[in-house]
This record gives structure tokens, C-alpha cells and sequence, in this order.
């Protein structure tokens, strides 16, 4: 039996990646993730201004979680001397990062590459920015290529499942990604029913296992397709079960985030544990997993 996986040229003690957000804000929280038996994990988006702060919340929903969080309030100098302490030591830790424009993305890549990070995710597709984001091929490729330019390490671009996502996947590949996550929260609302009061004050990122039949359509549908890019999936990972399905389906790695903000370390060693479990009752490696729903289809 093998539990591992490989990355943007990382080699992973298991494909249960933890996800980019807040609980991956701290140098202590990720080094204990890793202990706790996350195969690699991705930073809170860094952002060389983020923004004011005051208007981050969350709130839990039956079948996951909104959230208006954004960026990193961090310091950009601040992360580089963590990622540097994460290189020293070896750690599979993926950088996140995002900027205002294509060039100041090149420019924070850069430097993050120069203090140590192995492999990068650009967060380009939180839809919670200030006047919300409209997705394009075109702005897939702006950003995608600027980075490429200036930056030798491995990169996946992190996309939100929904309309042209083919031309967004083929626009990331053509300018240089070597992976995209999908999927990035999509858009979401909920209301007081007693008042009609829109909770939050607006539309915001949704995730949690409602939008995991719909990324697992996406991979699937890309998969049918052809597309060959490294995936890695991201979407309502509470079980071993779901990590299997995502890779049964393509996804090369799978990323947990929103179960974790229930019983944080336990939640995740269980999903881990649970994983390699399963994978042992089955028998095989996680190889043998990738792709075969689409070589049955």
C-alpha cells in the first residue's frame, strides 16, 4: 500500500492537503498540521496591501460556511522570514499569494521564491474583494503569465468552479500553470427568515459539502475532456470517502479547509487516519485511484 502523492514537484506523505485560510495564518498552526498528518499545507493568501481590517466573519450554514474573510494582515517581510524557517526545515508548506495587478502578483511571487517556497498557489479567484470578481480566460492568463515570467518554482492557479471553466483551466496551462486547485469558495447568500435581513450584508464565499457534487462534476468534466493539468481538488472534504472520490475522478491531491474549523487537529488527523485506512482495507495505491471513474465512464 502507498498513502502518497506528488504536487507542483513536491513528494507528499498522503494526498490530504490542508487548504488556504485563516487556520493557516500562524507558523504554529501549520507546523502542527503537518504533524498531525497533512500531506502538505498552503498558506493564508498574502497580499502586499490587504486591506483594512474589521470586516472578516464567518458563519456556519447546514451544509457549510460562508465567510468574508480575504487576505493575510501580515506583513509580506513578516512571511518571508516564516518561509524561510519552513525551508530551512524541509516542510511541504505551498505558498498562497494574490496582488492588485498582474505585475505586483510577479513582484510578491518573486520574493517569496527568493525566501524559500518550493511551490506557489495564486489565489486570484476570491470573489469576497471589494466590488466582488467577475472570472475570465483573459485575466486567467494576465495573471497566470506575469508570474511565470518571474518565478522558476511550480504554481497552481486556484479557480471557482462554474461558467467557462475549460477556457480558464486552458488559459492557466497556456501561460505557464503547472496545476489548478478547484475550487475556490463560489458565491453564496443567506437570509434572516423572520426578517429579511441579508446575513453578512451580502453575497460571499460559500464551501462545505454543498459544492462538492459540483466540483466533483468539474474535475470529471475536465478529465472527459482531456485536460490532463494537474488538479487539485477542494470542496466539502469531511471523510475519507470524499478524499477517495475526488481522486477517483482525477483530482491528483485533495484539499481539506472548511471541516477543520470544527475540532481543528482531530478533525484532521481523523480525515488522515481515516484515509489511509480506507486505502489500506481497498488495497492499492493512491495512483491506482486517479482517473478510474473516468476510465469507466
Amino acid at each position: 500500500m502507498s498513502g502518497t502523492a506528488e504536487t507542483l514537484g513536491l513528494r507528499l506523505s498522503s494526498p490530504v492537503v490542508v487548504g488556504s485560510g485563516l487556520l493557516t495564518d500562524q507558523e504554529g498552526n501549520i507546523r502542527r498540521l503537518l504533524q498531525d498528518g497533512a500531506g502538505a499545507v498552503v498558506t493564508k493568501t498574502i497580499h502586499p496591501a490587504p486591506g483594512p481590517t474589521g470586516n472578516e466573519r464567518l458563519l456556519r450554514l447546514p451544509t457549510g460556511m460562508l465567510n468574508s474573510t480575504t487576505y493575510s494582515r501580515r506583513s509580506v517581510d513578516g512571511w518571508c522570514a516564516m518561509l524561510r524557517r519552513f525551508a530551512d526545515d524541509g516542510l511541504p508548506v505551498i505558498t498562497s499569494v494574490h496582488a492588485d495587478s498582474p505585475a505586483q502578483l510577479a513582484e510578491l511571487a518573486d520574493r517569496v521564491t527568493q525566501a524559500g517556497s518550493p511551490a506557489l498557489e495564486l489565489g486570484i479567484s476570491c470573489l469576497n474583494e471589494d466590488g466582488g470578481l467577475e472570472d475570465t480566460p483573459e485575466r486567467v492568463a494576465a495573471y497566470t503569465d506575469a508570474v511565470r515570467r518571474r518565478t522558476p518554482v511550480p504554481f497552481s492557479v486556484k479557480l471557482a468552479a462554474g461558467e467557462r471553466l475549460r477556457e480558464r483551466v486552458e488559459a492557466a496551462v497556456a501561460c505557464g500553470a503547472d496545476a489548478v486547485t478547484l475550487s475556490d469558495t463560489i458565491a453564496g447568500l443567506a437570509v434572516d427568515a423572520d426578517t429579511g435581513e441579508v446575513r453578512l450584508g451580502g453575497a460571499f464565499g460559500y464551501s462545505g459539502p454543498g459544492i462538492k457534487p459540483l466540483v466533483l462534476a468539474g474535475i470529471f468534466g475536465l478529465r472527459r475532456a482531456g485536460v490532463t493539468v494537474p488538479v487539485m481538488a477542494s470542496g466539502g472534504v469531511e471523510s475519507a470517502e470524499d478524499v477517495a472520490e475526488y481522486l477517483s475522478v482525477g483530482a491528483d491531491v485533495v484539499q481539506v479547509y472548511t471541516a477543520l474549523h470544527r475540532n481543528l487537529h482531530a478533525t484532521l488527523r481523523a480525515i488522515r487516519q481515516g484515509f489511509d485506512d480506507w486505502l489500506g482495507a481497498h488495497g492499492g495505491t493512491v495512483a491506482d485511484l486517479v482517473g478510474r471513474s473516468v476510465k469507466r465512464s
